[in-house]
């Protein structure tokens, strides 16, 4: 049979119902929803079902169910810590250790687990590594901090990058991984560190002005990216404090710093 003719007897098919496209059958994992989710749910005090992700966190929790890792009980929608321990399994099970086994789903893990069950929609690249002014950053973090100065109107100077485990004792391990910067605020004044802040804000970070009332160190900016899929826990956490209006520090206070609305980089670009 011609290839024509094959092409006719496809068509005829779906018109028929007998049969769909690959892309049809399977259904879509939005990677942005389930990061937020996968940041947000660990730190709420109940199982409440993070808006917008729920069909997507039910299939990756059903594909970690299907391989033994997670008990159907928690097959619910809500990414919480036992949903987190069993992403973090499955990486193990791929030969991923430290950053790349926290539980937070990476593009590579978020692909082989969703084999024959499930599409990625609304994917997130962070890119490679490089150096940029002395320190270590992904090129997503990069690209958030130009357009942050970009917004603001001036260069901030970086004391301490990305990918730095055991760099500073008082930043409790948020450096070890990816998306994490302190910035210097030498010689602003108080409405130039909160609008440093909401710049940063702005284009997809949680950022505030840490001050020495709060812990062993200076006046300072700290930037975590939201939806870094390289993160440490411990700045998972943080994340997730910022969505639900805390300051990210140990005390779990209110959030202190500027009112904006709160995106990623994706959705800022968009």
């Amino acid at each position: 049979m011609s290839g024509r003719h094959l092409a006719a007897v496809a068509v005829a098919l779906l018109t028929l119902g007998l049969a769909t496209p690959a892309s049809a059958a399977l259904p879509a994992v939005n990677m942005e929803a389930l990061i937020k989710a996968a940041q947000i749910d660990p730190r709420r005090a109940d199982s409440a079902v993070t808006p917008g992700s729920g069909d997507s966190v039910l299939r990756v929790e059903r594909a970690l169910d299907a391989k033994g890792l997670l008990a159907p009980a928690y097959v619910d929608g809500h990414f919480g810590t036992k949903t987190v321990e069993a992403y973090a399994a499955y990486q193990r099970s791929l030969g991923y250790s430290g950053i790349a086994a926290s539980g937070l789903p990476g593009p590579a893990s978020l692909t082989s687990l969703g084999a024959n069950r499930y599409t990625i929609t609304r994917p997130i690249a962070i890119g490679a590594k490089s150096t940029f002014r002395g320190v270590t950053v992904n090129a997503r973090t990069k690209a958030m901090l130009l357009e942050a100065e970009r917004l603001l109107g001036r260069t901030l100077t970086i004391t301490q990058g990305s990918y730095n485990p055991g760099g500073d004792p008082t930043s409790a391990g948020t450096h070890d991984g990816g998306g994490v910067l302190d910035m210097s605020v030498s010689g602003m004044t108080a409405a130039q560190r909160t609008a440093a802040a909401r710049a940063l804000r702005q284009v997809g970070f949680a950022a505030w002005v840490r001050s020495p009332a709060q812990g062993n160190w200076p006046y300072h900016l700290h930037a975590v990216a939201l939806g870094d899929t390289d993160q440490s826990a411990p700045a998972q956490h943080q994340a997730g404090d910022y969505y639900l209006g805390k300051n990210g520090l140990a005390n779990h206070a209110p959030d202190d710093g500027p009112q904006v609305a709160k995106v990623t980089w994706e959705q800022y670009r968009r």
